[in-house]
């Protein structure tokens, strides 16, 4: 059940009682000019109100999670409810294949993680250990060649699974390839422009041009991949996974000709919320103290949780206001996303269906409501 927010008139604050005009050294003046004065006290006040209002109200917000999302898997889609989970592959021999079970949000486990920032982590960090577990039970699936299983030796069921210490060393490389590619190049490019025009001696400048070679690294990236024949799988079942939640925010309900009228394009897909990362960093770089090259990229790794969870109550605070903050935090997610998304078949549409389905209906099973966030 939802709890209704305190409204603007119900939020009190201490430090934003009215400000009135106080005697002393007004006690000689014109009775204009002590109007004045305390008008223009009252609009600061007024203006300080504000300020704290905003934010202090990620504070008085309800400390739950996303409750509905999903993921693009190997050749299917993964989809998780308040308390479940599910993942739907589509074998190479046409049947879906499908994994599901229940899960606790981070926040009912260890109640520390119901504070602001803390939570983004927890919620960050379970949605990352759902993923590799999606990912890993999806390509153990599409490696299956359809013969029967009693035919299979010993040596083809362990070439159909993927060993731990493999799915270790996936993780190992894609947490440094992030590091020198998101935070190491930069740095570096940036600072070979510092050396050669004095301009990047400016820290706004500098960390400015730190940001944008971020993002044109991460832009050419997407496109690069984005043309492998691999990805553009992964890519349609990236629609299908959008269409599919569309068609269950839109209709309450989940079948085939729901999701093929919805659209591809989410507000609250992933990539909207790397694109807010990438921006909040670049203030929050400002104000490192470091000059040496080497503290500043230690400093920069070290920051990486701290944003991330800044970055998340920036999301779900923009989220639940559903204004132009909302609007503006979400828009280049969604021009992003005709990079990232693709138009998918019936037979995608329906294997992210068939995850949906799973998902709920182990909510269902468990007594709990699924609800859009």
């Amino acid at each position: 059940m939802r709890r209704e927010l305190p409204g603007p008139a119900n939020l009190k604050l201490a430090c934003a009682s009215r400000v009135s005009a106080s005697p002393g050294p007004l006690a000689g003046q014109p009775a204009d000019f002590k109007k004045a004065m305390s008008t223009n006290r009252e609009k600061i006040a007024l203006k300080l109100r504000r300020v704290v209002r905003l934010l202090a109200l990620p504070l008085f917000q309800g400390p739950e999670e996303f409750l509905v999302g999903g993921q693009a898997v190997i050749e299917g889609v993964m989809m998780r409810s308040p308390h479940s989970y599910a993942v739907a592959v589509r074998r190479p021999t046409g049947a879906i294949a499908v994994m599901q079970d229940y899960l606790d949000r981070p926040s009912e486990k260890h109640r520390w993680l119901k504070l602001p920032v803390l939570r983004g982590l927890g919620t960050l960090g379970q949605a990352l250990v759902l993923g590799i577990r999606a990912l890993r039970y999806s390509a153990e699936q599409a490696l299956e060649d359809g013969s029967d299983a009693k035919a299979k030796s010993p040596r083809d069921e362990k070439k159909g699974k993927l060993s731990g210490w493999m799915l270790a060393l996936n993780i190992a490389f894609s947490l440094g390839f992030f590091i020198l590619f998101y935070k190491l190049a930069p740095l570096y490019l940036a600072t070979l422009v510092k050396r050669h025009y004095a301009v990047g001696e400016n820290l706004i400048v500098f960390n400015l041009l730190d940001g944008v070679i971020r993002l044109v690294l991460f832009l050419a990236f997407l496109i690069a991949i984005a043309q492998l024949g691999d990805m553009k799988r992964i890519f349609e079942y990236h629609g299908a996974e959008h269409k599919v939640v569309w068609a269950y925010e839109k209709f309450g309900r989940v079948d085939l000709e729901a999701a093929r009228g919805s659209t591809r394009f989410h507000p609250r897909c992933g990539t909207s919320f790397l694109l807010v990362v990438m921006g909040i960093a670049m203030v929050a770089y400002l104000f490192l103290p470091f000059q040496a090259f080497l503290w500043k990229l230690l400093a920069r790794v070290a920051l990486l949780p701290v944003i991330a969870g800044v970055s998340y109550e920036f999301i779900r605070f923009a989220a639940k206001s559903k204004g132009w903050l909302w609007r503006w935090a979400s828009q280049p997610g969604l021009w992003l996303q005709r990079v990232t998304t693709r138009e998918p078949d019936e037979s995608q549409l329906e294997t992210a269906i068939q995850a949906l389905a799973k998902a709920m209906e182990m909510e269902k099973a468990r007594g709990g409501e699924l609800v859009i966030a």
